[in-house]
């Protein structure tokens, strides 16, 4: 398993991730996860990897999840988790998965390199 990015390049965050991988030297697959959105099943298990909660991750100011109501939903693991694969929009990003199977939302350079040091 390598080192993945799940990522939107129109967002300084996840530029800001992509540059730190690169200044570590870290091989990596790029995946803009807008254009390709994961399955329930592939965020489920990037979520257990990541120790977080759906609703810990999601984008709560983004149009669709105030149309959704989001904010309101109750905390049904599955039904967020597959609101969220629905609306790619609504993860948080980016998302950096190492190859030792540790994740984290890289919201920051040094997010990136404690993930890239504990692989």
């Amino acid at each position: 398993m390598s080192t993945e990015i799940w990522h939107n390049p129109r967002c300084s965050k996840s530029r800001a991730a992509k540059a730190a991988l690169d200044e570590a030297g870290v091989a990596y697959t790029e995946r803009r996860y807008l254009d390709e959105p994961p399955t329930a099943g592939e965020l489920d298990a990037v979520l257990k990897r990541i120790g977080a909660e759906p609703w810990e991750v999601a984008r709560l100011n983004e149009p669709v999840a105030k149309e959704l109501g989001l904010k309101d939903l109750e905390h049904d693991r599955a039904r967020w988790i597959e609101t969220m694969a629905a609306n790619p929009s609504l993860i948080q990003r980016p998302i950096v998965l190492t190859g030792d199977g540790n994740a984290v939302v890289a919201r920051d350079p040094d997010a990136v390199r404690k993930a890239l040091d504990s692989a």
